[in-house]
C-alpha cells in the first residue's frame, strides 16, 4: 500500500506539472490584454506598454512561466491586478460558500441517488423502477439554471419559505446557514442524483443476479441483508467511482449555480477575473481545483480496499 501510495503521488505531481504548463500557455493565448483592461479605453498606447511593463507581460514566455512556478512552489499564488491584494487572501474569502455548496450537494447527491439507485433494482421492472427511470432521464436533460430558476420561482417567491439568493456564512448561526444552501444544494444535486441512481442500480442489478445471491436467499437471508450486506458491498466500487468523479467535478462546476443565486464563491471570483483578464486568480484557482480532483482520485482509489477486501495494491 505505501508503494502504492508513494507511485500515486508521484504520477499527481508530474501531471500536475503538466496542468501547469497547460494552464499558464492556454490563459497567455486567450484574446484579450489584462494591460489593456487596466488602462482602460481611453488610455494611449504608452500607458498601456508602461502597464505590461510593470506587470512582467513584456519578459518571454518561458521567463514569465519560471517566476510563476517558483512562487507557486513557495505557495506564493501573486497578487490579482485588479483588487490590489494577494490571490490567497481572496480565494479563502471565497471558498467557504464553495466548499460549503460542494458537500451539502454531494451529501444529498449521494444518500438519495444510492436510496433510489437500491429500491430501483430491488424493484426492477415495476412501477417504482420507471418513475426513477423516468426521474433520472429528466435529471440529466434538464439544465442547472433551469432547475434554479423553477426551484426559486415556487419555493422562495411564490410559497416564500426560502430565501431567494445570498450566503450566510455558518457563523451566523446553522439555521440561517442551510435556508440559503437549501435550494442551491437542490439545483445542483438534481443531475448528480440521476447519475448516482442509474450507476447504483446497473451495479446491483448485476450483483443480484449472481448465484451467490440466490445461496443466500435459499438460506433464508432477509432482504435487508442481501440488499446492504451483500449486494451494496460487492457493488460498491462503480458506486464510489462515480460518486468521486461527481464530487471532483461538482468543486470546479458550480460556477452557474453560483452565479444563478448570487453566492459570492470561488466560481463568481472565477468569472470576473476572466472578464478582468486577471492571470493570477486564473492560474492560481485552475490549479487549485486541479489538485483537488487528483486527490478526490487518489482518495477514492483508496477506499476500494475498504469497500472490497479482495482488492490489494
Amino acid at each position: 500500500m505505501g508503494r502504492y501510495i508513494f507511485r500515486r503521488i508521484l504520477s499527481a505531481v508530474a501531471v500536475m506539472a503538466m496542468v501547469g504548463v497547460f494552464i499558464f500557455l492556454l490563459i497567455r493565448m486567450a484574446p484579450g490584454d489584462p494591460a489593456g483592461v487596466i488602462a482602460g479605453p481611453n488610455a494611449t498606447a504608452e500607458m498601456v506598454a508602461g502597464i505590461r511593463e510593470r506587470l512582467g507581460l513584456n519578459d518571454p514566455i518561458p521567463v514569465q512561466f519560471i517566476r510563476w512556478a517558483r512562487a507557486m512552489l513557495r505557495g506564493d499564488f501573486g497578487t490579482s491586478i485588479f483588487a490590489g491584494r494577494p490571490v490567497i487572501e481572496l480565494i479563502s474569502q471565497r471558498i467557504e460558500p464553495t466548499i460549503s455548496l460542494s458537500l451539502l450537494t454531494m451529501l444529498v447527491s449521494a444518500t438519495v441517488g444510492v436510496s433510489f439507485g437500491i429500491i430501483a433494482a430491488w424493484r426492477a421492472g415495476g412501477v417504482i423502477d420507471r418513475v426513477l427511470t423516468a426521474f433520472s432521464a429528466i435529471g440529466f436533460s434538464v439544465p442547472v439554471f433551469v432547475v434554479g430558476y423553477f426551484l426559486i420561482y415556487l419555493f422562495a417567491i411564490k410559497a416564500k419559505w426560502l430565501p431567494v439568493q445570498g450566503y450566510v456564512s455558518i457563523d451566523e448561526g446553522v439555521r440561517p446557514w442551510i435556508a440559503q444552501l437549501i435550494l442551491p444544494a437542490a439545483s445542483l444535486s438534481i443531475a448528480y442524483i440521476a447519475l448516482i441512481a442509474r450507476m447504483t442500480r446497473a451495479s446491483m442489478l448485476e450483483v443480484l443476479l449472481e448465484d451467490y445471491m440466490r445461496t443466500a436467499a435459499a438460506k433464508g437471508a432477509s432482504t435487508y441483508a442481501m440488499l446492504f450486506h451483500h449486494a451494496l458491498r460487492n457493488a460498491g466500487v462503480p458506486i464510489m467511482t462515480v460518486i468521486g468523479i461527481s464530487f471532483a467535478y461538482l468543486v470546479s462546476g458550480v460556477v452557474l449555480t453560483e452565479t444563478v443565486f448570487n453566492i459570492p464563491g470561488i466560481g463568481r471570483l472565477v468569472v470576473d477575473a476572466i472578464n478582468n483578464r486577471d492571470y493570477a486568480i486564473i492560474q492560481s484557482v485552475l490549479m487549485l481545483t486541479s489538485g483537488l480532483y487528483v486527490l478526490i482520485n487518489l482518495a477514492v482509489d483508496l477506499t476500494y480496499t475498504f469497500i472490497d477486501p479482495r482488492i490489494r495494491y
